[in-house]
């Protein structure tokens, strides 16, 4: 064979090697959470969940630690105001000019970044990343606590609430892979957990975003949701009590608001719901998460998201498709789409050549 075709044969080989160590350690750290979650991180010692909202992400859960970390905040083309964190390197890697593969890190549905962040380093997504020679980015959604700004409106109005994952798919994501890829003219590794998986299947199915990817690892993915054996999802899902509440006003879904407490009492009422074990009900069990762990979680999160967007995850339940919000009369998705029925995301049409990793809990029963 030819030099350039050698050439060609070691960067293809060493690509794939990238990948393979990336997917590697993105297994080893999902697992290792899972089966050994732990209450040490520095936020639970401080039992103080605002000291982040105080001083930001960074400052809270990485530099404690030895790490540089920036806050960068990144404007939606809808006007959205998103915070970003950026780990450029390791605690050992010294500095330089090296230029570092980046991963963006993409959260689910009623969490933030800081979710990666909760445990130990060396139980860390984000740091063992770090660790091992990448440059990490973490996204924060719109409507969670460092991602609730606006350039004209405030959480207090309704129309800031007036989105649904169709915007992470047309926005927020493509306003950060392309902050991500400006500033360090690399394709981005992603990963995405949760709800972090569907908005990138859905934006990968409309060939967003692929020009700048170099691969994608998801966790915990769902897509059509048809699949779903949780009893409290399935239930509030089928309930329609999604969209009366929009119809009532509530734009914003705050699980820690009254509202969403009396809607979960509601569903309570069932008996195949186990209000006493809300999060086996909602994930299903899990082995190996202790009592300790899900109260450091529950001090630090769940997050706010827009109503709208937890009817269109509804909708997706029910309906058994991935489409675009219904907005439940043929008319008003006329006015929207131009077509009587929401548009569908083809999931077929996401490119075969693209390295996908996908790891899932054999007993979830959340993700399909």
């Amino acid at each position: 064979p030819s030099c350039k075709a050698i050439s060609k044969t070691r960067q293809d080989m060493a690509l794939r090697g990238q990948f393979l160590i990336f997917c590697v350690l993105v297994l080893l750290v999902f697992e290792s959470r899972s089966a050994y979650g732990s209450s040490r991180g520095w936020l639970g010692r401080a039992g103080d969940a605002t000291a982040a909202q105080e001083i930001g992400i960074c400052a809270s859960s990485v530099i404690i630690h030895g790490y540089k970390c920036q806050e960068i905040d990144v404007t939606t083309k809808d006007g959205y105001i998103l915070n970003l964190q950026r780990i450029p390197e390791g605690r050992a890697a010294g500095g330089g000019q090296i230029k570092r593969p980046p991963v963006l890190i993409q959260h689910g549905v009623l969490v933030d970044g800081l979710t990666w962040l909760l445990n130990p380093p060396e139980q860390n997504l984000p740091l063992i990343l770090a660790d091992h020679g990448f440059d990490v980015w973490i996204a924060n959604t719109r409507g969670t606590r460092f991602s609730r700004r606006h350039t004209s409106l405030d959480p207090s109005q309704m129309e800031f609430w007036n989105w649904s994952w169709d915007e992470l798919v047309a926005y927020d994501l493509p306003a950060v892979f392309d902050h991500v890829y400006e500033q360090t003219g690399q394709k981005i590794h992603y990963v995405g957990h949760s709800l972090g998986t569907l908005i990138a299947l859905a934006s990968f199915s409309e060939g967003l975003q692929v020009d700048k990817l170099k691969s994608a690892a998801l966790l915990s993915p769902i897509a059509y949701l048809s699949y779903m054996r949780t009893a409290l999802g399935v239930i509030a899902a089928k309930s329609f009590v999604g969209e009366i509440t929009t119809l009532l006003g509530l734009a914003e879904f705050n699980p820690k608001g009254k509202p969403v407490a009396d809607f979960l009492k509601s569903l309570c009422t069932n008996p195949v719901v186990n209000c006493y074990d809300l999060l086996t009900s909602l994930t299903g069990r899990n082995c190996c998460l202790n009592s300790s762990t899900v109260d450091l979680f529950l001090r630090n999160e769940p997050q706010s998201t827009s109503t709208k967007n937890m009817v269109h995850l509804a909708q997706t339940v029910r309906d058994g498709v991935i489409a675009k919000f219904n907005y439940g009369r043929p008319d008003y998705n006329l006015m929207h789409y131009g077509e009587f029925r929401p548009p569908i995301y083809n999931i077929s049409n996401i490119p075969h050549d693209l390295p996908l990793f996908v790891s899932y809990g054999g007993n979830d029963a959340l993700a399909d």
